[in-house]
């Protein structure tokens, strides 16, 4: 497809964006979302700077990009339409990545197809930024807040932010296991009702990963609303599962209990540092994430110390590339700020290294599935784009379901690109014997 309109944007060069007023023209709550209600004060340099970085960068690009209503960039593919180009700059030139959020959650610039426009840019992060401006990124880029940091107390603090939104919001999308993590499906595409099942066989290989069966004492660390504690105890298993969320902790123990477990599975509000005592195996399920990346050490540490001799353990993890990783390690983004404060995901090299320096555990068995989160990710949008009203219903405006929206498309994005990854991992000590 070639571009629609560079007929338009070329006799006479980029039009300069007009001057945006401080308040967005859609109607933001103040009070709940202050960076989202008025776009930043900045200098006129980096906002110019910015806008013609951009421009550059979306004229390459197989996007089109339209800027107002006149003009037009990009080389054709999915519509990415700014609505108010001034403020949109502003805020990029501000903040960067997390004032190209910030725009979406105001309704500053729009796309039908979301997840594309987001996959374009995914599949060429590395290079978006030209390379000086890489080099300089300390100098830019926002560094991560001291209070995000994941100490004990830290870390129950930001768990809180996002699992303790309402167990209402989170049942309006996922399926009925509660599950929030990749499934794993048996072919594609893949068809929501079949996502319970789904889930269900990624705790099943996460279970036979760790070798989970009659009369194995189990860890879990992150509960999560208790589906996998759940199918550990029908197979004979005993299990102290430990969370974080409150919110997360009262439902995992209501439906342990209608299932009949309640003597099989102990759920402690617990963080995983303060776990006592030596378990067979220990599983833990899209966790990592939450750590941070100061504190995998003593992460890893931790779980050599819990393992038994001769027990396994089984992780679920999201992962970047390796390089990636380390070029955006202390960069402050936009899914920390308003989804998941203090995350941050690892690379495969960073845990096998980390492993390899800080215990005695090794990965002995791994396998990539990043395709099977894009289908899951999709299937929790679309249902949360139908759910709009419900969500409305539960207290959540309309900035927060456009964060919210931006969040699963992001994210979806990132897998069907191939910059994101899941993996499931498991640990052993080699030459452990029980």
């Amino acid at each position: 497809m070639t571009s629609s309109s560079s007929s338009a944007s070329s006799s006479s060069g980029p039009a300069p964006a007009t001057t945006s007023p401080d308040r967005v023209s859609r109607a933001v709550d103040e009070h709940r979302w202050p960076d989202v209600a008025r776009t930043p004060r900045t200098s006129r340099i980096r906002t110019a700077v910015a806008e013609r970085i951009l421009r550059r960068t979306f004229g390459q690009l197989p996007l089109r990009v339209r800027l107002g209503p006149t003009e037009t960039l990009g080389l054709g593919g999915p519509l990415v339409e700014v609505r108010d180009p001034a403020a949109f700059f502003r805020r990029i030139g501000a903040h960067g990545l997390i004032g190209f959020g910030e725009s979406y959650m105001a309704g500053e610039w729009e796309a039908p197809d979301l997840v594309g426009a987001l996959t374009v840019l995914a599949e060429r992060a590395a290079y978006l930024i030209p390379a000086p401006l890489q080099r300089l990124r300390s100098v830019w880029a926002s560094r991560q807040p001291a209070a995000q940091r994941n100490t004990p107390d830290g870390s129950r603090d930001n768990i809180s932010r996002h699992y303790d939104l309402s167990n209402d919001l989170f049942a309006l999308f996922l399926d009925d296991t509660l599950s929030y993590s990749s499934a794993l499906f048996r072919s594609f595409p893949a068809d929501r009702s079949l996502l319970a099942a789904a889930q269900r066989r990624k705790i099943d290989r996460l279970l036979d990963g760790a070798g989970v069966g009659l009369g194995t004492q189990l860890l879990e660390i992150g509960t999560g609303w208790g589906e996998l504690a759940i199918r550990a105890a029908e197979r004979g298993a005993r299990v102290i599962t430990v969370t974080l969320s409150e919110e997360q902790r009262d439902l995992a123990e209501a439906r342990i209990r209608a299932a009949g477990y309640e003597e099989n599975v102990t759920v402690l509000l617990r963080d995983y540092r303060r776990v006592m005592g030596t378990f067979d195996a220990v599983v833990s399920v899209e966790m990592i994430e939450a750590v941070g990346a100061e504190f995998w050490p003593e992460y890893f540490r931790t779980l050599d110390r819990l393992l038994a001799p001769g027990g396994r353990i089984a992780l679920q993890a999201i992962t970047m590339p390796h390089d990636r990783m380390l070029a955006t390690r202390d960069t402050f983004t936009w899914i920390q700020k308003y989804i998941f404060p203090g995350g941050f995901l690892p690379s495969v090299e960073a845990i096998e290294e980390i492993t390899a320096g800080h215990t005695g555990l090794r990965v002995t068995d791994r396998d990539g599935f990043g395709p099977h989160y894009e289908q899951t990710l999709r299937l929790w949008r679309e249902r949360f784009t139908e759910q709009a009203e419900r969500v409305e219903a539960l207290g959540f405006d309309e900035t927060f379901r456009r964060m919210w929206t931006f969040y699963l498309a992001y994210s979806e994005a990132g897998f069907r690109s191939g910059y994101l990854d899941v993996q499931q991992m498991v640990l052993t000590r080699p030459g452990d014997s029980a």
